[in-house]
């Protein structure tokens, strides 16, 4: 491998580069001898190497996870994964924003990035750097037509009710409230991607249910989630305790349906998804009042409900993603609450 040539050209190196580069801006602040092993077969998944790092005879050792672009899902799954593994786990990425580096220091995930950040937390040794920004500013890359807008309603469906994949495509059509020329797409790209195994006249299978699980939650927030938003309201102190949804006019999300499935969180926002042609009865019988500031968000459920069911809360693929986006450390630990509650048995049934 030539790493040279790679460093010039950063969208394109392999993890091993990336390893390289982030010690090798590490080794700038201190003289940390290190040696990567790459893990091929594991019974701790998570994690891409083993690193054994030597720094005045203390040794230290790592599980590292590579991680070219670093979002909020990924943060959230490092922590879940970070007290499964042998040894403490260490992000590596391209860069971390100053933002990021305060959650991932709080919740005690270490991290290095190639333009010098870090945080390493070992008895012989503490660093924290925050600061450092790229020469280009980092993004991460645009989302396919899967991961935007409607083709996200048709991916959350099949997630919730992997029994729907083999359907026609009108009923997905029907059930989500899309063309049905949406979903031909959709379902191509699926294909494509792997996510949907087409096995002809046997029919259609979801694959890789978490790899799923986690572009949708990261791309929720981005482009789906604005253009379901209702209106901002505001209630009368904690009105929400009491009131008694009817799940036909709406559902609770986010901070009050993690409280609910958990008795863990303090809800300082409420969201509901609801039926975009009953509002006005949701508002008027609980009392709310238009406040574009307020802590109630009110989002058009798009959904079957039909289909999924009734009940007082949506389903916490949808909860865990709204508290994703919040990207506080309380909702991130609720979070991970709800994921490994409910959450990780289903999404490994591929």
């Amino acid at each position: 491998m030539n790493i040279a040539n790679n460093e010039h050209n950063r969208n394109n190196y392999d993890e091993k580069t990336f390893l390289h580069l982030a010690f090798k801006a590490l080794e700038k602040i201190i003289p940390l001898k290190h040696e990567a092993t790459r893990i091929k077969e594991t019974p701790y998944p998570g994690y891409d190497f083993i690193i054994k790092g030597e720094i005045h005879g203390q040794e230290l050792i790592w599980c590292a996870q590579i991680q070219k672009y670093l979002t909020k899902t990924q943060e959230l799954q490092a922590l879940i994964k970070k007290g499964q593994l042998p040894h403490p786990l260490l992000l590596v990425t391209k860069y971390v924003n100053n933002k990021a580096a305060m959650r991932l220091n709080k919740a005690g995930i270490q991290f290095i990035d190639t333009v010098g950040n870090a945080f390493i937390n070992h008895p012989q040794l503490y660093i924290f750097i925050k600061g450092n920004k790229p020469e280009i500013e980092e993004s991460t890359p645009p989302a396919g037509r899967l991961f935007k807008g409607v083709g996200l309603k048709i991916a959350y469906l099949l997630l919730c009710k992997p029994e729907l994949t083999d359907k026609p495509y009108r009923d997905l059509a029907m059930f989500t409230n899309v063309a049905l020329g949406t979903v031909n797409i959709t379902m191509a790209e699926l294909i494509q991607k792997g996510y949907v195994l087409d096995m002809g006249k046997r029919g259609k299978q979801l694959l890789k249910r978490k790899a799923l699980f986690e572009r949708w939650v990261t791309a929720y927030s981005d482009y789906l989630k604005p253009k379901l938003l209702l209106g901002r309201f505001r209630g009368e102190g904690d009105w929400w305790e009491n009131a008694l949804l009817d799940p036909a006019i709406a559902q609770w999300g986010g901070e009050v349906a993690a409280a609910k499935l958990t008795r863990y969180l303090k809800p300082d926002t409420v969201t509901l998804y609801a039926d975009k042609n009953r509002l006005t009865e949701l508002i008027v019988a609980n009392k709310l009042k238009k406040d574009p500031n307020g802590t109630v968000e009110v989002l058009e459920r798009f959904w079957p409900q039909d289909i999924f069911g009734e009940g007082e809360t949506v389903n916490p693929i949808l909860i865990y993603a709204n508290l994703v986006a919040l990207g506080e450390q309380r909702t991130m630990e609720t979070a991970r609450l709800i994921y490994e509650q409910h959450l990780d048995k289903y999404l490994g049934q591929d």
